[in-house]
Parts: structure tokens; C-alpha cells; sequence
């Protein structure tokens, strides 16, 4: 008989902390309708919850990020799971890196933080097309949150990969999620498929189970065709709403149980061309005391809003096509720059007289850094790098093809074509029924000659030599994520006109871009001559070292049009220094080299460089100084229009 071996420390301590954690099959939470008010394992409870997006926060800050919120009073922590982010294609998963929401989940329960979980498979949030992937466009013909066959089928491929992962995060089954809202503003999407909503409230509790809240949420406008009978109604609105008619409103649908403000508006978003949004800290404090005195349980939305890095801003159609700017500050309790503000001050004061708040201080602002100004050297212009960008070669057709027929999702896309014949005098160029989606970059011969853009009254005129090339660069601005039926194609949708002339016989090229900012230089490109300062879509860089141990920051690009910018290989964003409103990109710590190691900054700048081609890094964001209000010609007026205000109801 084997003699048996000692028992590890380890072993010996299971058992007791067996029963010191709580037994998963205790835990519950649960909707008290008698007493209108939710019940976690057993005890009333009211969750005073702000929003924060995992995908919008590098990695490295979730824990920063949630530490402020839960010292800020919170208990619970909402956030959304966008589609594309984690299906790039069909069948190909990724939740690595940025994109492991579990850690994320895991760095909530280590704040202490309860979940509210929004998976789609929708989820507006200003994201590129409402976190829908773009290749459910490849089916041009796909009637997108409907109960078209396409698209559930897509939505249960997706569901059925992502819903399991999150099973054992449950609160019963010992995790922090206590609930999971399907689908999100349903009713501003106008289609009414209540099929839809059933079939999505029917497969989420085929891979949940039954004891998971589920819940929808709605602006009051769209409690009709959002609300499904057996998910817990709630609904969002601002501090400038009437929260008493709302609540009224709420009770019709839901006449017992908990108030619930599943989205009170903190702040707002921010379209390039219109002013910085922002909501007072008096009215946004009124709005939420009066919330908790009812008995209300409330999520912020945001607390903390993060950043649109690379291209995955959103965009609405309001009017005209308004793209959503790179920062997500919102003018939320928590900065861009995860600083606190005088607004989450003022909000931990009146939860403090609801419910208890975390002792000890919050962190104070992180450091920051100023730099420069940098001067940046040319590399080249778009047009020669054109063989490193599109190695695979050009796609022909003889008609335009659009970015989801390319297998494009986001970024640019290059259309080239020759002229037939000779255009001696200056000829009107355009393309017919609005079909520029969303900007149009246009070069002959590589000489740049102007823009096209959605929506705009632009006249270009050009004049060619038969043979000539004419190039198109193609900016997707970003894919409407809010209440629009129509599916956001992005391209060239028509083919233009040249004078009588419907151009035909096309070159596209999908550019990766990012790849090449990643694995270039040096590249050896022909020598050629540039002028002094060219225009056009244009490559500029620079290295530059920090000294010590360097701190937050905010690239500033005084002179600079518009373009997209790359810090060491990461994709910042776009910037839009003409237009504004915002001026300066939030550059995270991380990011950075510090004590003397090279750093490099890569611009595409798109349309002009400024005669002294400079940025500089400054230790506060510039966000507000849109200096052009009405340099917009829209296509539905023939005289320029102030920017109108935003509704504050609903995403």
C-alpha cells in the first residue's frame, strides 16, 4: 500500500474558504414588484452605476478607471460588448489584449463593482455602425435588427460563441453580472419587430437560463416598440427631461418594481463642426438626487468616456451625416484622461447622503507632459507608398465598387481610372445622388485638386490630358450608430461624372494603412522631387525622445487640416484641426517611451500641411474651439446653416 501523501497548505485552507465565500447557489437578484425594488441575495438594494467602455480605455488603465469609479460611490459598473470589435470576420473570434472583457470583468470584481452587462447585438454607443460588424453588408441586401433570416442567423452564430463565455459570470453562479439588457433602444429603430425581440429574448435565456435579469432599455419615445413583455423595462433620459412624465410614462409599461434610469445623460457627445457638449454640474447632481429620492436605481451614462482610437467612431444622420469625433470625453465625472472633475466631486457628495461611499481620497490627476514643438519630415505622398499599402494589387470593375464589396471595413480605399479622351477646359466633376460615403480626396496625375464630401454642395473642376490618372482617395468617417433603418455603405456607391461623362473602368485599392505605419522604415521609394508643401493625402514623421519618466499628454496640431495620426504603430484617431471642435488627440502614458528612448509620430495628413509642418504635446486637451460655424453647404438648403442643437434623448 502506497503511503499517502502530506496534505499542502493549500489543501488544507480549500475547505475553510469554501465556507467563508459566498455560496453561488445563494446569491440572487431578483425584481421585489410588491415593494417596488430590487432584492440582492435577499437584502433591498439600489445600484448607483456609471457607464464605462472596456474598448474605448487601453488595458492597461481598466483598473485606474474603476478604482475612481467605485471610490466615487458607485456599486455597479454598465457597459456595453460591441460585435465588430470581437468579430472582425465571420467565424474569426478575438478576446485578446484590449479586447478580453473577461479580464475586464475580473478588474470590476477586484473594484467591488456589480455588472450591468448591454451585449447587443446592437449598441449604438457612437460606435462604428452601433457595433454591428460591416461584413453583415456583403449581403447588400440584409435588413439589419430585423427578423431577416441573414441576420439571425449571424446574430446566433455570434451569440452562441459569446453568451457561454459569460454564463459563469453570472451573479448566481458566483460571478458579478446581476443583469444583461438585449438588444438596446430597440424602439428608436422604428422597424417594430417584435419577432426580432422575442427571438433574441428567447435565445438569450436558451443560453443564460432563467434566473439572469434580463431587461431592455428605451428613450420614453421608444417604450412602444422597444419594451417586450418578460424583460424588466427601464429607461434613459437627461437631467434637462421631465422625470416625473417620464417615470409616469415608464409605470404604464412597468407598473411595479424599481424605477430604473438605465442611461442619465452626464454629458454628450461631440460631432466634428459643432461646438463641445457639455451639461452643468448643477443640473446634472439635481437630476440624479432627485432620482434617489424616489427609490430610483440609476447608471450614469458616461462616468468615464475614453477615447475613439483607430477608426471606430461612430456617426448619425441628423439633417446631414455628422461623424462623431476621436474623443469620448462626454464632459463625464471622470476625464478623457481619467482625472477626476468637479462634476464627480459633486455627484460622490449627493450619493453619500444615499448610500455609503468608499473611505479614503480619490487619486489625484495623473501626471502630465508637455513637448515640443517637433518638426516632422516628409516621407512621401500616399500615392508612392501605394505598392506597400496594397501589396495584393487592385480589385477592377467596371463600375465603382463600394468598401464592403472590397472586404474594406474602415480606413480608406483608393479608386483610380483613366481619362478617355481630353478635357482641355476646366469640367465639372461630381457624383450623383449623394453617392460620396463619407469624403473624397481627388488627385490628377498625383496632383491634388480638392475634396468631395456627404452631403456637401463641393464643386470640383478638372482638366486632364487623355491618359491622365485620376485618382479618388476614399475616407470612411464612420458608420451611423443611431436610429437609422439603412444600412451605412461606405465608397464610392455611384460612379462619378466628368462634365457628360460617366466614368467607368475602375482600379480599387483597399490601403492598410496601419500595417504599413507599423512595419515601415525605411522603405526605399524612387527618388522624386516634392515641392516646399505639398498637398494632398501625405505621409509626415519624426522620432523624439522623453526625457525621465514623461506623463499623460495631448498631441496638438496647430495648422494641420485633417487626418489620422499613429504613436509608436497605435492608431490615435483622426484629427480635424480646421473644423474642430476638437484640437488636441489624448495620448495615454503607455504609450510612451520614456527615459530617452526614440519615439515616432506618423501623420496622414490628407489635404494641407502647414508651412511649418510642427506639432507639440501639451499637458491639457483643447476640446472646444470649433472656430467655423458655417462653413457647411448642406445639400437639402442653398444658404449655410448654423449648427442646430443635439437632442439629449436617446443614442
Amino acid at each position: 500500500m502506497a503511503p499517502k501523501k502530506p496534505l499542502c497548505l493549500p489543501a488544507l485552507l480549500l475547505p475553510l474558504l469554501t465556507l467563508l465565500l459566498p455560496q453561488a447557489g445563494t446569491r440572487s437578484f431578483v425584481v421585489d414588484r410588491e415593494n417596488d425594488r430590487f432584492l440582492l441575495d435577499g437584502t433591498p438594494f439600489r445600484y448607483v452605476s456609471g457607464s464605462l467602455h472596456y474598448f474605448r480605455v487601453p488595458r492597461v488603465l481598466w483598473a485606474d478607471r474603476l478604482f475612481k469609479m467605485r471610490m466615487s460611490g458607485l456599486n455597479a459598473v454598465q457597459f456595453y460588448v460591441p460585435w465588430n470589435y470581437h468579430e472582425p470576420q465571420p467565424g474569426v473570434y478575438n478576446f485578446n489584449g484590449s479586447r478580453d472583457l473577461f479580464a475586464f470583468l475580473n478588474e470590476a470584481s477586484l473594484a467591488n463593482l456589480l455588472v450591468i452587462l448591454r451585449p447587443g447585438p446592437y449598441i449604438c454607443a457612437e460606435w462604428d455602425m452601433g457595433g454591428l460588424p460591416a461584413w453583415l453588408l456583403q449581403k447588400p441586401d440584409i435588413h439589419l435588427r430585423t427578423s431577416d433570416p441573414a441576420f439571425l442567423a449571424a446574430v446566433d452564430s455570434w451569440f452562441k460563441v459569446l453568451l457561454p463565455k459569460l454564463y459563469p459570470w453570472l451573479y448566481h453562479n458566483g460571478g458579478n453580472i446581476i443583469s444583461i439588457q438585449v438588444e438596446n433602444e430597440y424602439g428608436s429603430y422604428r422597424a417594430c419587430d417584435f419577432s426580432y425581440m422575442r427571438h433574441l429574448a428567447g435565445l438569450f435565456r436558451a443560453l443564460l437560463g432563467d434566473r439572469i435579469l434580463l431587461f431592455t432599455t428605451d428613450g420614453p419615445e421608444g417604450l412602444k416598440c422597444g419594451s417586450l413583455q418578460g424583460l424588466y423595462t427601464t429607461v434613459d433620459f437627461g437631467p434637462a427631461d421631465n422625470m416625473t412624465k417620464i417615470f409616469g410614462l415608464l409605470r404604464v409599461y412597468e407598473p411595479h418594481g424599481p424605477l430604473v434610469n438605465s442611461e442619465y445623460y452626464t454629458g454628450w457627445l461631440d460631432y466634428w463642426g459643432q461646438n463641445h457638449s457639455t451639461r452643468s454640474v448643477l443640473a446634472v447632481t439635481k437630476g440624479l438626487e432627485s432620482m434617489l429620492k424616489l427609490g430610483a436605481s440609476v447608471n450614469m451614462y458616461m462616468f468615464h468616456g475614453g477615447t475613439n482610437f483607430g477608426y471606430w467612431n461612430g456617426a448619425d444622420e441628423k439633417g446631414r451625416f455628422l461623424p462623431i469625433t476621436t474623443s469620448y470625453d462626454y464632459d463625464a465625472p471622470i476625464s478623457e484622461a481619467g482625472d477626476p472633475t468637479p462634476k464627480l466631486f459633486a455627484l460622490r457628495n449627493v450619493i453619500s447622503e444615499f448610500q455609503e461611499i468608499p473611505l479614503g481620497p480619490l487619486p489625484p490627476p495623473s501626471p502630465k507632459m508637455t513637448l515640443g514643438p517637433l518638426t516632422l519630415q516628409l516621407d512621401g505622398d500616399l500615392l508612392a507608398f501605394l505598392d506597400f499599402l496594397c501589396p495584393q494589387g487592385p480589385i477592377s470593375s467596371i463600375l465603382p465598387m463600394s468598401f464592403e464589396a472590397v472586404k474594406q471595413d474602415r480606413g480608406f480605399v483608393l479608386y483610380r481610372t483613366y481619362l478617355t479622351y481630353t478635357v482641355s477646359e476646366p469640367t465639372q466633376f461630381w457624383v450623383p445622388n449623394n453617392g460620396v460615403h463619407d469624403r473624397a480626396y481627388v488627385m490628377v496625375d498625383g496632383v491634388f485638386q480638392g475634396v468631395l464630401e456627404r452631403n456637401m454642395k463641393h464643386q470640383l473642376f478638372l482638366m486632364g490630358k487623355v491618359g491622365a490618372k485620376l485618382d479618388i482617395l476614399l475616407e470612411n468617417m464612420g458608420r451611423l450608430s443611431f436610429g437609422s433603418n439603412s444600412s451605412d455603405f461606405k465608397g464610392l456607391l455611384e460612379p462619378p461624372v466628368l462634365g457628360q461623362t460617366v466614368l467607368s473602368r475602375w482600379l480599387m485599392f483597399p490601403l492598410k494603412i496601419d500595417k504599413l505605419v507599423k512595419r515601415w522604415f525605411p522603405l526605399q521609394l524612387k527618388k522624386r522631387s516634392h515641392p516646399q508643401v505639398p498637398s494632398g493625402p501625405t505621409f509626415y514623421s519624426t522620432k523624439f525622445p522623453i526625457l525621465g519618466e514623461g506623463g499623460d499628454t495631448f498631441l496638438s496640431l496647430p495648422g494641420w487640416t485633417k487626418g489620422q495620426v499613429w504613436i509608436n504603430g497605435f492608431n490615435l484617431g483622426r484629427y480635424w484641426t480646421k473644423r474642430g471642435p476638437q484640437e488636441t488627440l489624448y495620448v495615454p502614458r503607455p504609450l510612451l517611451f520614456s527615459r530617452g528612448a526614440l519615439n515616432k509620430i506618423t501623420l496622414l495628413e490628407l489635404e494641407n500641411v502647414p508651412p511649418q509642418p510642427q506639432v507639440q504635446f501639451l499637458d491639457r486637451p483643447i476640446l472646444n474651439s470649433t472656430l467655423h460655424k458655417t462653413y457647411i453647404y448642406s445639400l437639402s438648403a442653398d444658404t449655410q446653416g448654423a449648427p442646430e442643437p443635439m437632442e439629449l434623448s436617446g443614442h
